[in-house]
Formats: C-alpha cells, sequence, structure tokens
C-alpha cells in the first residue's frame, strides 16, 4: 500500500473516492464538502436529506460523483458523537472507510484527516490512527483458502494542514509499521499448531533476527534441562514436538533502559493428562499469543529503534497427554529454587512462565512485563475485550494502563492480596500451580508468578485470555487473532527514551 501525506483541497484530490467524517454535532457540511457540492449541483445535501444521515455513529453516505468532479465517489461517515471522540473512534472510522472502499471495490481513496480536528489531539497523531484502522481492519487470513479475496488498496491519501505534513508523515510511517506488526502478530496466532511448532516459533525468532540484525539464542531440551528450567521442561515432556527456548535481544548504541518481554508460548495447549474437553480445546492454537506478541514488537522495534535494550523471551513448548506427561501431586523445583505442587496439569501456562521470569531476573532488566492468555478466570471477570494488568510496581501498571487508552488495546487493573496469597499455598511444596479456590483465579494466577520474579525488579503481568483472539470478530478486529498487546507494548517502549 502506498501512502501520501496531502494538504491540498479535497477537489483536486486525484483519487477514486474522497472520504470525509462528519459528526452528529454538525448541522452544516464543512467548506471542503460544500465546495464539492456546488461542483455536484447540490447532489451532496440533496442525498443527506433523503437519506437523513445526521453524522450518527458508523453510518455511511456514498455520493457518485457522475464525472462531474475528479473522483468517482464522495463518502461522508458518521463520527458520533464530539464528546465521545478520541483516537480509538478514529481507528474504527478507518475501518469503517476501508470496509466502504472494499464494497465499492476502489482501491485508492483519501481519507480527510482535518475533518476530525476537533478530536483532542494533534492531527498527525489523528493520521497515524487513522492508517492504524485502515490496516488493521484491512487485514484477513486466507492462507489455506483455494479462493482468496484480491482486493488490496493500491494508495491511501491522508489529507492534513500544510503546517503538519512534516510531523504526520512521521507519525502515519510509525502507524503504518505499529498495524503491520500486529498483523504479523495475527498470522503467527492463527496458524494451527500442526504449522506453528516450537520449533517454527524459534525459527521466525532467527527470521526476525536476521533481517533487522537483532542477536538470537535458542536453547534445545538439553541446554533447558542445564538451566534448571525443570517446570517449563515438565510441560514440554508429553509431546513429541520438543520445546525451544527462545532469546532475542535488541541492543542499541547507547540504550537508556533494559527491558524484559516475555510471552507465553504454548503453541498448542490439549490440557495435558488434564485433558480439555473437546469444546474448551478449540482455538488453542491461540495459546501462543503472548509469544506471537513479542515477536511482533520486535519486528516494529528493529523499524522504529528505540533508546532501549529489549529482551525478547519465550519458552516456546506444546502441552500433550503422553507416557512422559507429568502429573497431578507431582512437584516440581522451578529454575530460581521454588518447588511447586501440581493441582492440575492444565495451569500449565504459568509453569513456562514462571522459569522464563527467573531467567529474565538474572538478566537485572529495569522492568519484566509478561503476556499470556493464562486464564479463562480473566475473561470472566473482564469479559472477551479486555486485558487484565497486575504486578508489583504501581507505577509501570499505571503507564502501561495511561498508553492503552489511547492504543485502544484495553486493559485494566487487577488487585493482589494476602488473602489470596493464602490460596496459593501448598501442603507439600513452595506453592501449588492452582488456586484452592475457585475465586480470584486470574489474580491467584498472577501471585504464582510473583514467586519467581526478582522482588527489586519492577514487574507488570498482562493477563490477554481474553481480547488476544476471538470467534466473532469487532471493530478493527477480524475473527481470530487479534495481535493485542503489540501497539500499546511498542508505544511504551519508544517512551521509555
Amino acid at each position: 500500500m502506498n501512502i501520501k501525506i496531502t494538504s491540498g483541497h479535497l477537489r483536486n484530490a486525484r483519487v477514486k473516492a474522497v472520504i470525509s467524517f462528519i459528526f452528529k454535532e454538525d448541522r452544516k457540511l464543512s467548506p471542503e464538502i460544500e465546495n464539492l457540492d456546488r461542483i455536484l449541483d447540490g447532489a451532496i445535501s440533496q442525498l443527506k436529506r433523503e437519506q437523513k444521515f445526521d453524522g450518527n455513529d458508523g453510518k455511511v453516505l456514498v455520493v457518485p460523483t457522475l464525472g462531474k468532479g475528479k473522483m468517482d465517489y464522495v463518502i461522508l461517515i458518521g463520527a458520533g458523537s464530539k464528546r465521545k471522540a478520541d483516537l480509538d473512534k478514529v481507528r474504527r472510522l478507518g475501518n469503517i472507510s476501508v470496509k466502504t472502499a472494499k464494497n465499492l471495490k476502489i482501491d485508492r481513496f483519501l481519507l480527510d484527516a482535518e475533518s476530525l480536528s476537533v478530536i483532542k489531539e494533534s492531527e498527525p497523531i489523528i493520521a497515524q490512527a487513522l492508517v492504524e484502522g485502515v490496516i488493521l481492519g484491512s487485514y484477513r487470513f486466507d492462507k489455506y483458502l483455494s479462493k482468496k479475496d484480491d482486493y488490496r488498496i493500491k494508495e491511501l491519501q491522508i489529507r492534513v494542514k500544510r503546517r503538519y505534513r512534516d510531523k504526520a508523515e512521521n507519525a502515519v510511517n510509525t502507524g503504518r509499521i505499529l498495524a503491520e506488526s500486529q498483523n504479523f502478530t495475527r498470522d503467527i496466532v492463527n496458524e494451527p499448531g500442526n504449522v506453528i511448532t516450537p520449533e517454527k516459533l524459534a525459527q521466525i525468532a532467527q527470521d526476525l533476527a536476521r533481517e533487522y540484525g537483532f542477536e538470537v539464542k535458542i536453547y534445545d531440551e538439553e541446554e533447558i534441562e542445564k538451566m534448571e528450567m525443570n517446570a517449563y521442561l515438565a510441560v514440554a515432556k508429553g509431546s513429541a514436538n520438543p520445546p525451544r527456548f527462545i532469546h532475542i535481544i535488541y541492543r542499541p548504541e547507547k540504550p537508556k533502559k533494559k527491558i524484559a518481554l516475555i510471552g507465553k508460548g504454548l503453541t498448542f495447549d490439549s490440557g495435558g493428562l488434564n485433558i480439555k474437553p473437546g469444546d474448551y480445546m478449540r482455538w488453542m492454537k491461540a495459546d501462543k499469543s503472548g509469544a506471537c506478541a513479542v515477536l511482533g514488537i520486535f519486528k516494529a522495534i528493529g523499524q522504529l529503534k528505540p533508546d532501549v535494550e529489549v529482551h525478547g523471551i519465550i519458552a516456546a513448548a506444546e502441552n500433550m497427554p503422553d507416557g512422559r506427561s507429568y502429573r497431578p501431586d507431582d512437584i516440581i523445583k522451578a529454575k530460581n529454587g521454588v518447588t511447586i505442587e501440581i493441582g492440575n496439569t492444565d495451569a500449565e501456562g504459568r509453569l513456562t512462565l514462571a522459569d522464563a521470569l527467573s531467567y529474565a531476573s538474572e538478566l537485572k532488566p529495569d522492568a519484566i512485563i509478561d503476556m499470556a492468555t493464562l486464564t479463562g478466570a480473566c475473561v470472566v471477570a473482564l469479559g472477551e475485550y479486555t486485558a487484565g494488568v497486575m504486578g508489583n510496581d504501581e507505577k509501570l501498571i499505571d503507564e502501561i494502563l495511561e498508553i492503552s487508552k489511547k492504543t485502544g488495546e484495553w486493559m485494566w487493573p487487577l488487585p493482589f492480596n494476602d488473602m489470596l496469597r493464602e490460596h496459593i499455598k501448598a501442603p507439600h511444596a513452595d506453592v501449588y500451580n492452582i488456586g484452592t479456590t475457585r475465586y480470584g483465579g486470574a489474580i491467584t494466577a498472577g501471585l504464582f508468578l510473583e514467586k519467581f520474579v526478582d522482588k527489586k525488579i519492577p514487574w507488570v503481568h498482562i493477563d490477554i485470555a481474553g481480547p488476544a483472539h476471538n470467534t466473532k470478530g469487532w471493530y478493527y478486529h477480524p475473527k481470530g487473532a487479534t495481535g493485542f498487546p503489540v501497539r500499546t507494548i511498542t508505544t511504551f517502549l519508544l517512551d521509555q527514551e
């Protein structure tokens, strides 16, 4: 897709469609649209009256120019209430724009960012959000379909005021990289378990390292055993596909901070010996979403190059039932010496993360952030669209939550407390891998992970079990993987400079 920034009059746009946005409070057309309306002999205002187009959220008015303008269509899209307008509304408008263009088979169109300037953000940032909405909204995973959708956007123009052109160029480029990296993540998550194994995930990390000049270390079973990652290895033993521990590193010349990112990398989760019922085993290819998000973030930072050293850590494995599988009541010693009593083999992700967190702590980073499709309890608590955030550092939690408000990757804090800590105490080991109560399961999982983090290191755990994958689609997320939270964490890294 060729993306251009423009600041000319809409009447001079050389595209197949001009798309502008109107709020429901707007009683009159903007001067630019009024100008086009005169050229089209009042067709816009006439159709606006006839179709009772009032600027309500998501409503679309398509006006054919019938050869009277330089474009084929003028399209107005309702932006809803100005009071509720924010950057994520802009992304949704970008998504509606590309869906409308696709229905009309328009491959070259202009989006008028200037018409959204009432939002309390600069026009360059509004332009960035529009581009993110277009790229994310146009995503599809059709690799295995015999009949593919051949629609592609050839050219996208974004119109801003002339004084913002240079800044808009930079912002739009950032938006393009963020959205394409999120789509990269979606691609890997959407791949099935017979394609993405731990070894294949390691190969993708190696490919990224070659493309962007990262360092990468891949450890096999023997090396994992030597590092005494027994919790992680216990999960992996039940599968014919061997585990791979992935450590990918971005090092700028003069890093201002060192950040460790950890992603849960279960390429498929059957539940192990505590096998899942069939309906619950569907979509378990998405249990690698945290790991794929880490890889997507590295794709983004390879291009955006923040002044922060970043370590990506993935304990990739498959959780399968086998004669070598770990069992309920087994007791396992993790890398940091903490002993774990197994209550359920389907609480496997936290075991792989335990050793990954211990490994990350030994690197002495300034902060650790882990992303994991960890608990169904988090989905029960917050729904399918919101991630739970918890950890040992309120400042770091607040920083990530604040960024998520702008990226539209919804997150909500969940509180640690000493009473729930009592529920992960085991009779014969230091900790249970499940809580002894059915309540607060997302929090007890987070409290389990806390046992494997150096207390001196700020740490945040993001439970993405709800928003990482969906079976229906919403806003600019098609059915399947969403790529959550690539844009939030990449933005966090850029903000550390």
